[in-house]
């Protein structure tokens, strides 16, 4: 089919009707959901591909998912719509980590199919993180060994069949999870959101006709290949390696040895991992799908983060990993936990390339944890049951130009947000005693790293119990060009008889009582340049608003203060020969 009579105008409209599209399906479901991890949190998805299953459009979110829709309607074609079992009406409904699912049980997919006169045109998708999903533990297991424990599957089901609903399925759903009023009303949700998309897509086909648009879904993803192509293309040729540790997991295994190999060949991105860990017993392992989610973002921010998403910016990208390693895992392996495989790849083609990608693209190494917790019990003050599952901020790196972020959300997070405190405890009954930066004088730079957090959960019964995994526990965010590395992620417990319990990186099902305090606190990003480089007024300046301390400006900095007023008093003799050396 050509695709040169669609005009410009035209073209232009189409593509910012899809665009549209993606968003309005996506406040949709933001808008109907039962779940605060999706309501307020926004972790989830949704877009629109062709019949091809190629994506056209996706809405904000968790960018993670960047990849997992298009591995969904994969899903749906090869099961259903190549053997003619796809009809008019149908709504699949699809978890499996290795079979279109990509990340773990809790992240249900949707995917509708979109009929224009009798014929199908394409697919509305979206994949939401259920509070529950059943299994062995409360919202998610973080030390499961195999698949089995973590919930309920669905292997590209029909949830609705030629316009009916299959009751069968929600039955199951009902009587599985422990929260099925929140899990299923997610559901209905989903369903909103996908026939959102599917009336506006009608929509614009009756207006511009099925060959006009799908004229222009050609010329769009044709652009952003060859867009795509010319962004990669100004990446000096080579090939970048790094490698690195992921930290131990819960059952003690490890720590697991990892790297990556980048070849620029042209305008061709090749990415390979060969040489990593052997998928392991626990939960952190990821599949196949859900580590091409993970290079397509990193992919975008080696290029330009700021394009329009759809499948074409992606083919000059290629993966590959061993099948049964810790980054393709193969079932029945666990990956509840799959995140943190997932944010490791992308730190590791990330620090691959800082080097050689334009300066401004990339930063420092950050704190990569989604820093996932689960605490669940009773409500104290409705004696309900509830689940709060969700991500955790942290500290960014420094980037040449700039001091790390504060507070955000990991890179496979993207467009998520914190639940506000007063939610928290009005939705789960527990208290919220700290919300703070959590400022160590890890990080030092020319430019600092950006700071983690410190949030306190105290428990006002004592049917509460806290399970989390965080990454970087063992190994904090790495510096660049003479920049400090991070401080490490984790938790520790203020106990109602004031004992402390020490920071640690992972935990299942730990039970708290009245008074009792969990706190997570996560890491600060690595340093951009040496920290003697940093200017005195910026550092008495940090000192000041009590980001660094007084002694780490002298040890660190070089910078000597008066401690009341925060005067500049002069310099270390360290820094005196460090500014004769660069001068």
């Amino acid at each position: 089919m050509s695709s040169k009579k669609v005009d410009l105008i035209t073209l232009d409209i189409i593509r910012d009707s899809l665009l549209a599209i993606g968003e309005e399906m996506f406040i949709a479901v933001a808008r109907t959901s039962k779940s605060p991890i999706i309501y307020e949190t926004l972790d989830f998805a949704s877009g629109i591909t062709d019949k091809k299953g190629r994506l056209l459009t996706q809405g904000n979110g968790a960018c993670g998912f960047l990849g997992m829709l298009t591995s969904l309607v994969h899903s749906v074609i090869e099961k259903y719509t190549e053997k003619g079992n796809l009809k008019e009406g149908d709504l699949i409904i699809c978890n499996d980590p290795y079979g279109g699912g990509g990340s773990h049980l809790q992240d249900v997919g949707l995917v509708l199919p979109v009929f224009i006169d009798g014929e199908l045109f394409g697919y509305c998708v979206n994949k939401c993180h259920w509070s529950e999903l059943g299994g062995k533990d409360p919202g998610y297991a973080v030390d499961s060994t195999e698949i089995y424990q973590e919930g309920l599957q669905f292997p590209c089901l029909k949830l609705f069949e030629e316009g009916k609903i299959n009751e069968t399925i929600v039955e199951i759903i009902r009587s599985n999870v422990r929260l099925p009023d929140m899990s299923i009303g997610d559901m209905w949700a989903q369903i909103s959101g996908l026939r959102t998309g599917q009336k506006r897509l009608i929509e614009i086909c009756g207006k511009y006709g099925t060959r006009t648009v799908d004229q222009a879904i050609e010329r769009l993803i044709q652009n952003s290949a060859e867009f795509s192509r010319s962004q990669v293309g100004q990446i000096p040729d080579g090939i970048y390696t790094a490698s690195g540790m992921m930290d131990k997991d819960i059952m003690g295994n490890g720590p697991f040895p990892i790297q990556v190999k980048v070849t620029i060949e042209g305008d061709q991105m090749y990415v390979d991992f060969t040489g990593s860990a052997p998928q392991t017993k626990s939960p952190i392992n990821v599949a196949y799908d859900g580590l091409v989610s993970a290079i397509r973002s990193v992919f975008l921010a080696c290029t330009d983060s700021s394009q329009n998403v759809n499948d074409g910016v992606f083919e000059n990208l290629h993966i590959k990993a061993e099948k049964g390693s810790i980054f393709n895992a193969i079932r029945p392996a666990a990956v509840s936990c799959y995140y943190e495989s997932m944010q490791y790849a992308q730190d590791l083609i990330w620090q691959a390339m800082l080097p050689v990608v334009e300066k401004g693209k990339l930063t420092a190494g950050h704190f990569i944890t989604v820093g996932a917790y689960s605490i669940s019990g009773t409500h104290s003050v409705t004696g309900e049951t509830f689940v709060d599952v969700g991500p955790t901020l942290g500290g960014w790196g420094a980037g040449f130009d700039r001091d790390g972020d504060s507070a955000q959300f990991c890179t496979g997070d993207g467009e998520t947000y914190n639940i506000p405190a007063e939610v928290l405890e009005a939705k789960f009954g527990y208290r919220v005693t700290e919300y703070s930066l959590n400022t160590t004088d890890a990080g030092a730079g020319e430019h600092r790293g950006g700071y983690g957090i410190i949030l306190g959960h105290e428990a006002l019964n004592d049917d509460m119990t806290f399970s989390g995994t965080y990454g970087r526990f063992e190994y904090p965010a790495w510096g660049f060009e003479g920049g400090k590395e991070g401080a490490p992620s984790g938790f520790d417990f203020l106990l109602k008889d004031g004992t402390h319990v020490p920071l640690q990186g992972t935990g299942s099902k730990i039970q708290m009582h009245k008074g009792d305090v969990a706190r997570m606190v996560t890491g600060t990003g690595g340093g951009y340049g040496n920290p003697l480089a940093r200017p005195a007024e910026k550092v008495a300046m940090d000192v000041k608003n009590e980001y660094v301390s007084i002694n780490a400006a002298e040890k660190i900095y070089g910078v000597l203060l008066e401690p009341e007023t925060f005067a500049i008093l002069g310099v270390t003799d360290e820094r005196k020969k460090f500014s004769e050396k660069v001068s």
